[in-house]
């Protein structure tokens, strides 16, 4: 085909472009709401983002004259540029951790007819000297059951792209952009890029092997509360040099032992992780044990001294950490003067006197 056809080919893209435009944008909008709803935080999925976006224009033509032109121009068959930009409308679900990314994909499978595949994943975890971007890029239209409700009747003629990507795989392909001249370039530089998509690579499987680890430490049979108990020293041997070593306090044995006294509350991961820190910053060498004495010693003079600190208004048991602090403080007032001001001191002692004699 000559110039002059290709040239009304893109005119009349341009022409389809501006026409359609608006519709393609509520398009895109309809569809991150649909996917933000179709995909539920839970623990096998969690979600970063969820975005989308409208082809430019011109890079639309660019990669219609890059990937298609040639060959169609060669057979002499007709053709509308708009009929081989499938993502004209792309969509993109960012998760945490790549084993979410077959699960999310069977559930928008549910809600969409999925035409084609590129499997970036395979593609490059199929050889042993490529490194590269990896994601999952489905071209899909909406399922006809869906094709038919109200809200989306009028996008039932529209495709769309959705590319699924981890938080890694997504930072990499945003530096990769940015990183030029990356196929004719010296060895060495080649070899640097290469290095550093690995390393992005491994953290994507790194971060997997942790979030399990994790979990394994939460769930290990020996760290259970009644393991713990055990372990409890009693007020008579609480100062004694340790005959046997015990376990020292880290966030998984907080976890077990706050989940004991306050089996009701949901805690706070990046919370808890602070506050066990603070804990360990006051007293270094304490143990699983003599947290959980603290606790079962104190946490009943600590309800009430937080419930006259609140009036009656708050229930402690809603307020963990505040409620263990106080029986910290209580069981060693000098080690951990630091976890409440020197006002709230006075006023707990103050509670605590009022309340012995009584």
């Amino acid at each position: 085909m000559s110039d002059s056809v290709f040239d009304e080919k893109r005119q009349l893209f341009k022409d389809f472009y501006s026409e359609n435009f608006s519709r393609l944008d509520d398009a895109k909008n309809s569809m991150v709401a649909l996917l933000v709803a179709v995909l539920p935080a839970t623990d096998e999925i969690q979600i970063s983002n969820v975005e989308g976006r409208v082809k430019d224009r011109n890079e639309c033509i660019e990669k219609f004259k890059r990937k298609y032109k040639p060959e169609l121009e060669e057979s002499g068959e007709e053709y509308l540029i708009q009929n081989h930009i499938t993502d004209l409308v792309g969509l993109r679900v960012i998760c945490l951790y790549e084993d979410m990314v077959p699960k999310i994909r069977e559930m928008l499978e549910e809600v969409f007819e999925v035409f084609d595949v590129t499997d970036k994943i395979s593609e490059i975890e199929g050889t042993e000297s490529s490194f590269g971007y990896k994601g999952l890029h489905l071209d899909v239209r909406l399922k006809n059951s869906r094709r038919k409700l109200p809200e989306y009747v009028r996008f039932g003629d529209i495709n769309f792209e959705i590319q699924l990507r981890t938080v890694i795989q997504d930072s990499w392909s945003t530096l990769d952009h940015k990183i030029k001249y990356k196929k004719s370039i010296p060895k060495q530089l080649k070899r640097r890029i290469n290095t550093l998509a690995a390393l992005f690579e491994l953290a994507d499987h790194e971060f997997v092997a942790i979030r399990d680890k994790t979990f394994e430490e939460v769930n290990r049979p020996d760290s259970n509360y009644e393991a713990i108990s055990n372990e409890t020293p009693t007020a008579e041997n609480l100062q004694k040099p340790k005959k046997t070593r015990y376990s020292p306090l880290d966030v998984f044995s907080f976890l077990k032992i706050a989940n004991h006294f306050f089996p009701q509350y949901d805690f706070d991961d990046e919370e808890i992780d602070n506050f066990v820190q603070f804990i360990l910053n006051l007293s270094p060498e304490i143990s699983r044990g003599k947290f959980n004495f603290y606790l079962r010693q104190n946490i009943a003079t600590a309800k009430r001294v937080f419930d006259e600190f609140m009036d009656g208004d708050v229930e402690p048991n809603q307020h963990p950490l505040p409620v263990i602090r106080l029986s910290l403080y209580l069981g060693d007032k000098e080690t951990f003067g630091k976890m409440i001001g020197a006002k709230a001191r006075e006023r707990v002692a103050a509670i605590v006197a009022s309340a012995d004699q009584s």
